[in-house]
């Protein structure tokens, strides 16, 4: 059997052109939500709780689709892997071109950053570290869009940020959308992962290129990883069974 941890836009793109079997995980209710037709097991697992999973559903192959920050996620897949003599395949998103941004190499060297700065900043970073910029936020105004979902919100709210600095919708969003939240809200800075080709990176960077927005990027290691046509070459192949 094929365990495919996923949760990123590309998960769908991977399945729709799988044909062996396959076990999908997400980790969010959101995300059995978005990918009911393919049966998926909500599951937050640790490097114990794989290892688990691997032997109940005699895993052969893991295919690690996850989002690319899920740091924790590829580490203890690997490892449970390798422990088990398990196929591990990791999709690498495409990067995307990081010239005339300012890249950083976590959250907190961002942060750094930002508080030498005045103006309206759009965070683009999910709900999961905002309290590393909300905490020491100053006189600076902060907008967060996130994912329409209970625990982003909540997520908010529990860092005490106003309603009306919270922009809840689902990507992916095109160049003119991006550049009319830019204007709205006057933006001067947009915070950003780079999340890869699909992960909306470009659409911003050009927005923000195009009104003059300064594009804040907080960088990834790069990891020697496959894309989705390798993947499916194995995987298809029959050389893994």
């Amino acid at each position: 059997m094929i365990w495919v941890i996923g949760g990123t836009y590309e998960t769908r793109i991977l399945l729709d052109k799988l044909k062996q079997d396959y076990i999908l995980t997400v980790a969010t209710l959101d995300g059995k939500r978005e990918y009911e037709e393919y049966n998926p097991i909500v599951l937050k697992l640790d490097f114990n709780d794989m290892l688990k999973f691997i032997d109940k559903y005699n895993i052969h192959t893991v295919v690690d689709i996850s989002h690319p920050y899920a740091v924790n996620v590829s580490k203890n897949a690997r490892e449970a892997c390798k422990l088990k003599n398990v196929l591990y395949l990791r999709y690498e998103r495409e990067r995307v071109d990081l010239t005339d941004c300012i890249v950083f190499k976590d959250y907190s060297e961002c942060n750094d950053y930002i508080k030498t700065k005045k103006g309206n900043f759009l965070f683009t970073i999910g709900s999961r570290n905002i309290h590393i910029f909300e905490g020491e936020r100053g006189d600076r105004r902060y907008i967060y869009r996130i994912l329409p979902s209970v625990e982003s919100i909540n997520e908010c709210l529990n860092n005490n940020i106003d309603i009306d600095r919270i922009i809840a919708l689902k990507g992916p969003f095109s160049v003119e959308f991006n550049m009319a939240i830019l204007k709205e809200y006057k933006i001067d800075y947009i915070v950003m992962k780079n999340s890869g080709v699909f992960g909306g990176t470009v659409e911003k960077i050009k927005a923000a290129k195009n009104l003059g927005v300064v594009p804040l990027v907080i960088d990834r290691e790069e990891n020697k990883g496959l894309n989705i046509d390798e993947i499916l070459n194995i995987l298809n192949s029959g050389a893994i069974l």
